[in-house]
C-alpha cells in the first residue's frame, strides 16, 4: 500500500513539472521586436491564406507543418509557444538562438542546424503565426 501511495504521488509530481514547463513556455516571449500580440478568437482566413503562401515559398526546405525534418514539425506549435515567441523566432532568429533558452534547446536538438533569417516583415510574420494556428 505505501508503494501504491508513493508512485502515485511521484506521477501527480512529474505531470506537474510538464504543466509547469508547458506554462513557463507559453509565457516567454522570446527576443525581439514583439513584445504583445493581439490574437482574435476566431481565425481570419484571408490572413490565414497569406501565411500559408509565405510559409509555403519561406519556410518549408526546412519545416513541415506535420512531422520534423530540418526544424521541428509545426502541428500544434502555437499550444506550446506564445504568439510573441513565435514571431520573435521568424522576426529574429539569430538574436533568439543566442540569448533564449527554448531556442538554444531546439538548437542542440535539431544537430545545430540555425534557423535563417529570411528578413520578412512582421505582418508576414503575423500571417504566417495565423497560418499556424490552424495546425
Amino acid at each position: 500500500m505505501k508503494t501504491v501511495i508513493l508512485f502515485v504521488i511521484g506521477i501527480l509530481l512529474i505531470s506537474g513539472c510538464k504543466n509547469t514547463q508547458k506554462s513557463s513556455n507559453l509565457d516567454n516571449k522570446g527576443i525581439g521586436p514583439i513584445k504583445e500580440v493581439i490574437i482574435a478568437e476566431r481565425i481570419d482566413k484571408t490572413l490565414v491564406k497569406q501565411g500559408e503562401a509565405i510559409f509555403k515559398s519561406k519556410c518549408t526546405t526546412c519545416h513541415h507543418t506535420d512531422k520534423d525534418f530540418v526544424g521541428p514539425k509545426m502541428a500544434q506549435i502555437t499550444e506550446k509557444r506564445s504568439p510573441e515567441w513565435i514571431m520573435n523566432m521568424i522576426l529574429n532568429p539569430e538574436e533568439m538562438l543566442q540569448k533564449d533558452a527554448i531556442a538554444q534547446e531546439l538548437l542542440r536538438d535539431y544537430n545545430g542546424v540555425t534557423m535563417s533569417n529570411q528578413h520578412l516583415t512582421q505582418e508576414e510574420a503575423r500571417a504566417i503565426l495565423e497560418f499556424l494556428r490552424t495546425l
